[in-house]
């Protein structure tokens, strides 16, 4: 298995060590956090601690006297195991303050990690990974990493059935450690049960009734199930946008498993062609353009959607342009009703339509068709054609 360079997510790096004492990169297991932190830093094997390792978590007993002595960028893994570090850290930093002093790595949010009690405002830079994006990759491996997903071991297997086997292991393992050692005390089964029906859930709005009432537990339970896979970082609450307008609004988040091979693996799905015959075809595929438009730096994400049926899978701030944005499993996108009526009531530059063709086009004033290989690759802002 070889190594993808990741150019993007090593400049976004370095940058953040030019300028910050601290630097937290987040982002779910094995997303190649700590393969992107021996690239840029390369650190020497005194200044790297993996708090998974007991050898290291015991070098690391008396932080206080065993980091002021290291020179150069200390690497601190899986830091969201020991939130005792974070204060010590904050006392570090005040007493030298140049650039790149620290660089910590933790599989889950930042409140998870241990930002929540321990303030580092002004001396921390954040950054989240996570799995391969498109542009690492290259267009031609579109399908491939919709199949399979961007975490590495995944994308990288040797075929699908390697890739599919390799998911499984890493969704049973997560469930039965990852959770733990994050705080986490759900039954790896009963969370299991609940991540399978997310998936079936997956692009939809949040209906915790309707899951309590499966699971036969109260709907605060259940919500405190799906915050405690958004805080790992393999669910995605996608918040919706109000705007004061007369219409009866969505008020609450889509729901998405974030990556979309770990997505398959809980839908069942192994290859291509289940994946073509799945009915959950098109939610997969708006879920995985929306991770990997805001990899690509797509700011302030929202939805929008009406009671009536109206909506806009995206909504993102680029450049001082707020910019609306569709996808859809086709290559013949068409102007719908939703767009119209989001251009007439909300404050909103243009549309973008994000189709699985290969032609741009314009479909209204302010409504563009654009392919989803060209908006991956290029990111937004995408200019506008004349």
């Amino acid at each position: 298995m070889g190594i993808v360079a990741r150019a993007d997510a090593e400049t976004q790096l370095r940058e953040a060590l030019g300028r910050a004492p601290i630097v937290l990169v987040t982002g779910p297991r094995q997303a190649g956090k700590s393969t992107l932190a021996r690239q840029v830093v390369n650190p020497p094997r005194s200044n790297f601690f993996d708090l998974e390792d007991p050898r290291d978590a015991a070098r690391l007993g008396a932080p206080t006297l065993s980091l002021p002595m290291l020179q150069g960028t200390v690497v601190i893994d899986e830091a969201q195991r020991n939130q005792d570090l974070f204060p010590v850290l904050r006392v570090l930093a005040d007493e030298d303050r140049r650039p790149g002093r620290f660089l910590i790595l933790g599989s889950a949010s930042p409140d998870l990690v241990g930002l929540a009690s321990e303030s580092l405002a002004g001396r921390v830079t954040l950054m989240e990974l996570g799995g391969f994006e498109l542009r690492d990759l290259g267009p031609d491996a579109l399908d491939a990493l919709w199949l399979r997903g961007g975490l590495p071991r995944s994308y990288l297997a040797e075929d699908a059935k390697s890739s599919s086997a390799w998911r499984e292991d890493y969704i049973q393992t997560f469930l039965e450690r990852d959770l733990a050692n994050l705080g986490i005390r759900i039954p790896a089964s009963t969370m299991r049960r609940f991540w399978t029906m997310l998936a079936h859930y997956h692009g939809q709005t949040w209906n915790g009734a309707e899951l309590a009432r499966a699971l036969g537990v109260s709907q605060p339970t259940v919500r405190r199930y799906l915050d405690a896979l958004s805080d790992a970082l393999v669910v995605r609450q996608l918040q919706p946008w109000f705007t004061n307008i007369g219409k009866r609004q969505v008020r609450s988040p889509k729901i998405y498993v974030r990556d979309s091979g770990l997505l398959h693996s809980l839908l069942g799905i192994r290859d291509y062609d289940d994946l073509l015959a799945h009915p959950k075809i098109g939610a997969s595929w708006e879920g995985f353009v929306i991770e990997q438009l805001l990899a690509r730096g797509a700011a302030d994400p929202w939805f929008w959607g009406t009671q009536a049926g109206a909506e806009i899978d995206l909504l993102v701030s680029i450049a001082d342009e707020r910019i609306g944005i569709e996808i859809k499993r086709t290559d013949r996108p068409k102007m719908t009703r939703s767009m119209s009526v989001a251009l007439a009531d909300l404050s909103i530059d243009r549309v973008v339509v994000a189709h699985a063709g290969g032609d741009r086009f314009p479909l209204a004033e302010r409504v563009e068709a654009v392919p989803v290989r060209d908006l991956l690759i290029s990111g937004l802002p995408i200019p506008q054609t004349s």
